[in-house]
């Protein structure tokens, strides 16, 4: 009879399985939560160029950052990128989350998995989430004085 290596086991069909050790238990595998994005199926097609994420604004997430402000330009550069493989949709759905920083990032990331569909989805939830009452109050005194 063959001798067995003590780090392993045969189940009934014969096949090997490995034996967790206490070492592999302390250092669990690290697995990625599903992304909240739903990409559009001309998402695969998609030509990522990296020079354009050094040409994306960055949003934080703080409370002195405009929303309104981070996605206009957000959308000025991708509106320079053509990639005639996917529509705007995708292209902006695809570099969005290159823009967010710290604790926009972590909003992000948190969203519920399969969340958003579609860019003006998007749009929605970061200005639900960042356009804060506050700001709406001195947006609203601000108009009030242009009036």
């Amino acid at each position: 009879m063959a001798e067995e290596d003590n780090q392993s086991l045969h189940n009934e069909n014969n096949e090997n399985i490995r034996v967790r050790t206490l070492r592999d238990y302390m250092n669990p595998i690290r697995t990625s939560a599903p992304s909240c994005i739903v990409f559009p199926p001309d998402a695969s097609h998609f030509n990522f160029k990296p020079v354009i994420i050094q040409l994306l604004p960055s949003f934080h997430g703080l409370d002195l950052e405009n929303p309104y402000l981070h996605l206009r330009e957000f959308e000025e550069v991708c509106n320079t990128y053509n990639d005639l493989n996917c529509s705007m949709n995708t292209i902006r759905l695809k570099l969005f989350p290159f823009s967010l920083k710290d604790k926009a990032k972590t909003w992000l990331q948190n969203l519920r998995a399969g969340s958003i569909r579609a860019w003006d989805e998007m749009q929605q939830q970061f200005l639900k989430k960042f356009f804060s009452v506050s700001q709406n109050k001195l947006f609203q005194k601000t108009n009030h004085h242009l009036h």
